[in-house]
Order: C-alpha cells, then sequence, then structure tokens
C-alpha cells in the first residue's frame, strides 16, 4: 500500500490537515477544531487514522464529511473572484504596499503600515471568535473606493468595525470627533456609522458600528454615545459573549450574503 502524506493548509480561517495519496488525490481531511476527521471514502479508514496519528488531539470523530447546508451550498457556487471570505485582515493595504512600497528613504514611518498593524492586530482577535459561532470578512470593499475594516456576524448581531492605530497614544472621543494623541480631531464615528449604514442597507438588517482603538495608552470618552461602540482591541473577546440576537442558520444566510463580492456593488 502506498504511503499517506499529510498537508497542512488553511481554509475559511481553520486549519484542516489534508490526507492525500502520493499522486495528489485527497482521502480525508482533518479538521482540529471540530475534532472530525472526514473520510471522503472508507476503503483506506485505518490508513488515514494511523497516517494522522501524529496530529490527533483529544478525541476525534470519525466519518464522511457532513451534508452541506444551503448557505454552504450557496457560498460554493460563488466564483473565487467574487469570495471576500479569503481576505486577510487589512488587504487592501497590504495590495497597495505591494503595488507602491513607498521611498526607501523617509523622514518617518509610512502611516500605511501603522494602518495595516492596526487592521491585524484587530483582525487577529475577531478571527479567534470564530469557533464562538462568529464569522469575520475583512477589507470589504465599497463603491466609492470606500471599505469595512471587517465585518462581523454571529449570534450577537452583525458589527461593522473599523481599526484606528493608536499605540501608546491618548485617544479622545467627544462624539463624533476623535483625536488620537497630538493629531488633529477627525470625525471618525460619522464614518463608522455611514460603513455601518451601508452595510445594513446590502444585507437588510442592522449593523452596528464599532471603532477600535488598537493598544491605546489611554481611552477616555467624554460622554456617552448613541448607536456606535468604541472598544480598544482588548476588549473585542466581549463581542462573544453577547448572543440572543441571531439564529445559526441567520448567522450562516447573513455570512454567504456578506462574503459575495456582488452584495456590495449597489451601496
Amino acid at each position: 500500500m502506498s504511503p499517506l502524506r499529510v498537508i497542512p493548509a488553511w481554509r475559511h480561517g481553520r486549519e484542516r490537515l489534508y490526507v492525500c495519496r502520493t499522486d495528489g488525490g485527497h482521502l480525508a481531511w482533518y479538521d482540529r477544531e471540530t475534532g472530525r476527521v472526514n473520510l471522503l471514502s472508507d476503503d483506506r479508514r485505518q490508513d488515514v487514522l494511523d497516517a494522522l496519528g501524529p496530529y490527533l488531539t483529544g478525541p476525534v470523530t470519525v466519518g464522511p464529511p457532513p451534508v452541506p447546508t444551503p448557505a454552504e451550498l450557496a457560498r460554493l457556487t460563488l466564483h473565487p473572484d467574487d469570495d471576500l471570505a479569503p481576505n486577510r485582515p487589512g488587504e487592501a493595504l497590504v495590495i497597495a504596499l505591494d503595488r507602491d512600497p513607498g521611498p526607501a528613504h523617509r523622514l518617518g514611518p509610512d502611516p500605511r503600515r501603522r494602518a495595516l498593524a492596526a487592521e491585524q492586530a484587530v483582525g487577529e482577535a475577531l478571527d479567534g471568535l470564530e469557533g464562538a459561532g462568529w464569522h469575520t470578512l475583512h477589507s470589504v470593499p465599497l463603491p466609492g473606493g470606500d471599505r469595512i475594516h471587517h465585518l462581523v456576524i454571529g449570534p450577537g448581531g452583525l458589527f461593522a468595525v473599523r481599526s484606528l492605530p493608536a499605540r501608546r497614544q491618548r485617544v479622545l472621543v467627544a462624539d463624533p470627533m476623535v483625536t488620537v494623541g497630538r493629531h488633529e480631531p477627525l470625525p471618525l464615528l460619522r464614518r463608522v456609522r455611514a460603513e455601518a449604514n451601508r452595510a445594513s442597507y446590502a444585507l437588510t438588517a442592522e449593523v452596528r458600528p464599532v471603532l477600535v482603538p488598537v493598544r491605546p495608552a489611554r481611552l477616555e470618552i467624554t460622554a456617552p454615545l448613541r448607536d456606535v461602540r468604541v472598544l480598544s482591541d482588548m476588549d473585542l473577546p466581549g463581542l462573544a459573549r453577547q448572543g440572543g440576537v441571531l439564529k445559526p442558520a441567520d448567522v450562516e444566510a447573513l455570512h454567504a450574503m456578506a462574503r459575495d463580492r456582488q452584495t456590495w456593488s449597489r451601496v
């Protein structure tokens, strides 16, 4: 019997270990998060388990892949160019920096790199909610060149999240103005609300705005805020404790709709 190869890969933010024949054909995959080994054929069940033996942690379920839900089937029909799920945090900035890295010598750091680091930090925190029934789409493009940094969908509802680089700086929030360090105040809350409104229109569902200063030295909010939340990146896991708004089937359906680039072409 020919030996099998185990190849790690990432799909939809989850690590999978694929078990392949030497010719590259897949026999099974192991999803660490769910603890399930999905067999495409039962003929080589024991060979698959032997190959995965060093990688298995804790109890596992072994069987054929689960039947896809209607939302999953809808995702499968997406053209790869229209599927936003593979977008990395800060995808638009990564592409911009690849195309135009900027001059090698400059007086100060490129502000795009600070913005990218902030989006990556927030994106990593939001991706960590995946196991609690949440989905996050990053760098969702909007007509006119705008974008939503992170769109979060889960049991607690939908959130349009904007990252704000603020490392070791004081952040003062006086609705709608936000001041970071010694920079000029900007009406960022107005912008976050506008992005959430556009998302609500596209998805025909309430999307709540969230501004996330990343690693601020101090966060001060002068007065209670209406219809918008301001959280530091350290507080983002608290979103997972919210529930009772969307059922799992609704979460999946909205995620399938939101990940389609065409959904956003009319907002």
